[in-house]
Formats: C-alpha cells, sequence, structure tokens
C-alpha cells in the first residue's frame, strides 16, 4: 500500500470524480485509476464506484483512516521542526460563525506575534458541518457549540454567553421589566435556528419550563443569517449578545431573559492520534485568550478550564 494510492482515494472523496482528483494532485486520469485499481486489488475490494464516482463502504473506511495517517505525517514534520527551529506547518481550525467574530481577530493578531510560520486556515460553519470535518481529520480541531455528538471527539470548555432577545430600540418589550419572563418572549413570532441545533435546544428547554409553546416565523440552521434577518427587520430572535458586538447599540437591544441557559462553547478535537506541535500552539493560543480575559460583553471563562468526554 502505497500513500500516493491513499492520496488519490482521498482526493476523488473530496473532488467527487476520478479527473477531478488529477487536476488536484497535479497528474493525469489514467495514473488516479491505476492507483485505485492496485489499492482495490491489495484489499481486495471495490472502493469506488466507477457508475457514480462516489466512494463504496470500503471506500468510505479506507479514507477515514488515511485521513488519520497523513494527519500523522504531517504532525511529524512538524514536530521535528519545533526541535530544530520555529514551529512550522497548517493547521486547519473549524469556528462556530458567532464565536468567530471576535475570536479569530484575536488568534490571528497572537498567531502571527509567536508564530508566523505556522499557516493557519479557518472554516466557519454550524455544528452540523464542522464536527464530521473534525472526526475525518480535515478539521485539526474547532470551537462549537456544546453538546457536540461525535462520540469520537474530546472537548474542553472555553466560554459560556448570555442568549438575549434582540429587539429594535423602539419595540415596546423594551419597556417591560428585566429580565423578560420566557412567556412574554413566547408570545412574539421569532426567527428560530433549526430543531436539533445545540443553541435550539437551550431554547426549547426554556420553553418547556415555562409551558409555553414557540412560534417560529422561520426556522434556519444558521445564526449569522438569523441576526442578518433580524438587523434587516424580519423578526425578532433569541441569539447570543455576542451577535450585536458590530451592530450599532442605537438601533437594537438585547434583553436578558429569565429561565434560559447560558451557552457554552467547547474546543474540540480528536480522541485518537497526537496533535501536531503548530495544532498544540494554536490550542495554547485560543486557551490563552480566554485565560487573559480578551472576550466581549456576554461572554464569561470558567475560573479553570476543564477537558471531559461527550455523551454517547
Amino acid at each position: 500500500m502505497e500513500l500516493r494510492q491513499l492520496e488519490a482515494l482521498i482526493g476523488i472523496a473530496d473532488h467527487h470524480s476520478f479527473s477531478n482528483a488529477a487536476d488536484i494532485l497535479g497528474t493525469v486520469q489514467s495514473n488516479i485509476s491505476n492507483r485505485i485499481s492496485k489499492l482495490e486489488q491489495e484489499l481486495g475490494s471495490e472502493l469506488v464506484d466507477r457508475t457514480t464516482g462516489q466512494l463504496t463502504e470500503s471506500g468510505e473506511i479506507v479514507v477515514q483512516r488515511a485521513r488519520r495517517i497523513f494527519t500523522e505525517i504531517r504532525g511529524i514534520g512538524a514536530d521535528v521542526s519545533e526541535l530544530t527551529s520555529d514551529i512550522r506547518g497548517e493547521v486547519h481550525l473549524g469556528m462556530i460563525g458567532t464565536a468567530g467574530r471576535w475570536i479569530v481577530p484575536l488568534v490571528l493578531e497572537l498567531q502571527r506575534e509567536r508564530y508566523p510560520h505556522v499557516a493557519l486556515k479557518i472554516s466557519e460553519g454550524t455544528n452540523s458541518s464542522i464536527e464530521p470535518r473534525v472526526v475525518s481529520g480535515q478539521l485539526d480541531l474547532a470551537v462549537l457549540a456544546w453538546p457536540i455528538a461525535a462520540p469520537e471527539l474530546s472537548e474542553l470548555e472555553l466560554f459560556t454567553e448570555d442568549l438575549v432577545l434582540i429587539v429594535p430600540k423602539n419595540h415596546p418589550l423594551t419597556k417591560e421589566k428585566l429580565p423578560l419572563p420566557f412567556a412574554k418572549v413566547a408570545e412574539q413570532e421569532l426567527l428560530l435556528p433549526m430543531i436539533g441545533t445545540p443553541i435550539r435546544k437551550e431554547i426549547d428547554e426554556a420553553a418547556a419550563k415555562a409551558n409555553v409553546i414557540l412560534r417560529p416565523l422561520i426556522e434556519l440552521d444558521g445564526l449569522r443569517t438569523i441576526a442578518s434577518l433580524t438587523f434587516d427587520g424580519y423578526g425578532l430572535a433569541i441569539l447570543p449578545a455576542t451577535m450585536l458586538a458590530k451592530y450599532p447599540r442605537v438601533n437594537f437591544e438585547g434583553l436578558p431573559i429569565s429561565g434560559i441557559e447560558r451557552r457554552r462553547a467547547v474546543l474540540a478535537i480528536r480522541r485518537f492520534g497526537f496533535p501536531s506541535a503548530p495544532v498544540r500552539a494554536i490550542q495554547g493560543l485560543l486557551q490563552e485568550i480566554m485565560n487573559e480575559n480578551h472576550t466581549p460583553e456576554g461572554v464569561y471563562v470558567p475560573s479553570t478550564a476543564t477537558s471531559h468526554t461527550t455523551a454517547n
């Protein structure tokens, strides 16, 4: 089994055809076909459906392990460089959008100062889109909303943040006594996250405790889209307080709500393998940012960071 064979299979998995994999790897399609055929012969199993260009079940298993192999290979060079010179290498960091707005600038500032030879690549998304990429090895670590579902990941609590009802300054609810009872919030039609997302679970738990039924105006899997719709005047939304950070507070207000838990954010990383020196460096920067209290209003850092496992 050769690394270039595994590399070809990963190329097909990521780019969905033999020709696209050849373009990405800088070779011709016949070379990709030969590599896959030899790998299939050695393993005694078809890895790619030639009709659809999709991986078979066996192919998916091989790709999962192949990604781990390449992660370890990258780590070898990075760890050796740590001993002989400055830390060098790539780090692929996943980030939920609401956290990225204030964390990314702080990470970039410290990374440029401390680790100028580390290439930091950040992918923004939701838990549902980022978690599988951390598990597969496409991302090295990620800042996610708790809880995370994948049992292959371990987590370290980073911070909690207030969930508030964002309303225009002239909205009648701004004249109510604060914090708002959740029953009062539930009287409004709301722009809501999709059922099953971490923040929606917090909202639904608060609704259940208050014995009320929510009235969704629309449901979306993406807090930044919900925030954009809110600030464009399409409706009210329960969002992290940090969503107000870059919008004029003369126009909008975040009203505290009683009976709703703060949203928790964690740093997720794979259980298997040993993180490379660049990955450990970026993880250290993230924890340093929290420990030095660079957090915006409405964000709270635990006195001591604790790692724990996901629930199965």
